[in-house]
């Protein structure tokens, strides 16, 4: 059998009488980082009386999850086996689904353990009273890919959660504070943890207030647009300060146009 187990992305003491009892009769641990996951389960042995059969550790990233999975066999499962990422609730912006899509397959029982969950943490602390919330985790870094995906991110027309380094987190305000500068944003700053910090207001607000804030692990909440995808029109989009190619792209998804025609006609715009 399988369990997927959430750990605590913070406060060790969030994690779960149900994980612990899970993690005590694991004979295989699946690890995003397996020294991360020892370190986490001698924690747990030290504060929550954890007890363990000893299993083996054995490594799961997503460098290694689609050859790791492609050779497995359904005997692998005959015991227990547990599935954990570093911190938080495995397949959600970690590796954890091609081990669920296997099982499936295969007829293998598997289990997911509630828990622990940066995304749903900051969606609940925005404030922000949109219901519907959109997930898009880690933007592209850079380029037209990136442009394209943010401005989905900012006119999907919902509330919507994103990660982001504390490395981009400065560009990405700035981004936003271009694209929609009367948008409020939330920010979420090490959930859970000693230092855990709660930021709201326009993103150009946020840039100034976080001169000196921006270390850390990082969950942005977009407050939803007024309007939703499809009452864009191409003249909103073209009013919007983003290359052309960014824009022929949220154009064609709209109207259906073929992307490389649309380039071609905005160039002559």
């Amino acid at each position: 059998m399988l369990s997927l187990v959430p750990t605590p992305i913070g406060n060790i003491s969030d994690i779960s009488i149900r994980s612990l009892e899970v993690l005590s009769v694991a004979d295989i641990i699946l690890c995003e980082d397996t020294r991360v996951t020892k370190k986490l389960i001698h924690l747990l042995k030290e504060r929550h009386n954890l007890t363990t059969t000893e299993p083996q550790f054995l490594s799961l990233h997503s460098h290694n999850e689609l050859e790791f999975v492609s050779k497995l066999t359904p005997e692998f499962f005959n015991g227990n086996v547990v599935y954990v990422s570093d911190a938080g609730m495995p397949g959600i912006s970690d590796p954890g689904q091609m081990l669920v899509r296997y099982c499936l397959d295969k007829g293998i029982n598997y289990d997911i353990l509630p828990g622990a969950n940066a995304v749903l943490s900051a969606f609940v602390a925005s404030g922000f009273c949109e219901t519907k919330m959109l997930f898009f985790g880690f933007l592209p870094h850079k380029g037209h890919d990136r442009s394209a995906a943010l401005q989905e991110a900012l006119f999907n027309g919902y509330t919507t959660v994103l990660y982001e380094s504390p490395k981009r987190l400065e560009k990405l305000l700035s981004e936003i504070a271009i694209s929609a500068p009367v948008r409020r944003v939330f920010l979420a700053k090490e959930l859970t943890k000693k230092f855990q910090r709660f930021f709201h207001g326009t993103a150009q607000q946020l840039l100034s207030e976080m001169e000196s804030e921006i270390r850390g692990e990082w969950v942005v909440v977009i407050e939803a647009s007024e309007s939703r995808g499809a009452s864009l029109n191409e003249q909103d989009i073209l009013e919007l300060d983003i290359p052309k190619k960014a824009a022929s792209k949220l154009i064609a998804k709209i109207t259906g146009e073929n992307p490389k025609e649309c380039y071609t006609r905005l160039l002559n715009y």
